[in-house]
């Protein structure tokens, strides 16, 4: 079986993979509700680490940076379905059910939760559609939306006020929140979002306070972490380069010369009795 990773719709992921990989998606624009089929999630996000095991649930809150590493399980290929849901399906499920949106969530971004008898007939209702056709039809994708709100609200009514928290972000410290956050590999708007500003905004404050671009502030600092880890950590460059948020090796390798006039595997055979890098 081949790796696949397929979007269906605007609102539903479905992921099968036979080898442990990297999730593409590093800033989560809707909540999203994921059902872990086989293998396991491992998601590093802002506040921690979670892992989500097979038949567990998970809903995460909108406006996220978050990592995730997908793992097969045993003898089983890695299988999960995750359905987006964008704000406007939940605005009009809200008013068609006299929902209050006036407060903010403040709870945990992400939970987990094990999944009543419904809602593991929901996921396995998709599986058809997913696994069979091409893509949802609008009508189809609405309904069944409605239907994931409507379970999840049974199963967690006290889920009511991080699924109807339509507030945007407030200005937060850029300082802090680059310092911590800025080896995801994300568009420099995304960054501007998550700290309350517009874009415009964001690089005049930024300007401020390092002095510097964005992108080039973001390039130094992954290039001079990434050189502590090698000589002083011993770390190979291949297993550090996507988490501080380089696209490729490649171009992981080619920026890393630039600045230090010296390759990552020529630092990390110094410190390594010469062995081979990969």
């Amino acid at each position: 079986m081949s790796n696949e990773e397929n979007n269906f719709g605007d609102a539903f992921v479905y992921s099968c993979l036979v080898d442990k990989a990297m999730g593409h998606e590093q800033f989560v624009p809707k909540h999203a509700v994921s059902f872990q089929i086989s293998g396991e999630t491992h998601i590093d996000h802002q506040q921690g680490t979670m892992i989500l095991k097979e038949g567990q649930l998970m809903i995460a809150h909108r406006n996220q940076l978050a990592k995730a590493f997908k793992y097969p399980g045993e003898n089983r290929e890695y299988r999960s379905v995750s359905v987006m849901l964008d704000t406007d399906y939940l605005k009009k499920y809200a008013v068609e059910h006299h929902i209050a949106t006036d407060h903010k969530y403040s709870g945990d971004p992400n939970i987990l939760l094990e999944p009543d008898s419904f809602i593991q007939g929901y996921f396995s209702s998709l599986i058809p559609y997913l696994e069979h056709t091409k893509e949802v039809n609008p009508e189809m994708e609405a309904m069944k939306v409605n239907e994931m709100i409507t379970l999840l609200l049974k199963l967690h009514p006290v889920l009511k006020t991080l699924l109807f928290d339509f507030s945007t972000p407030y200005k937060i410290d850029l300082e802090a929140f680059m310092v911590k956050n800025y080896q995801y590999n994300v568009p420099i708007e995304n960054f501007a979002r998550l700290t309350g500003r517009s874009l415009a905004s964001f690089k005049r404050d930024f300007e401020k306070v390092f002095g510097t671009s964005p992108r080039k502030w973001l390039k130094e600092k992954r290039l001079v972490e990434a050189y502590y880890l090698i000589e002083k950590k011993q770390q190979k460059p291949a297993d550090i380069y996507l988490d501080l948020g380089f696209e490729n090796l490649s171009h992981f390798y080619s920026s890393f010369k630039e600045k230090f006039g010296i390759t990552p595997a020529t630092i990390y055979s110094k410190q390594n009795d010469n062995r081979t890098v990969y």
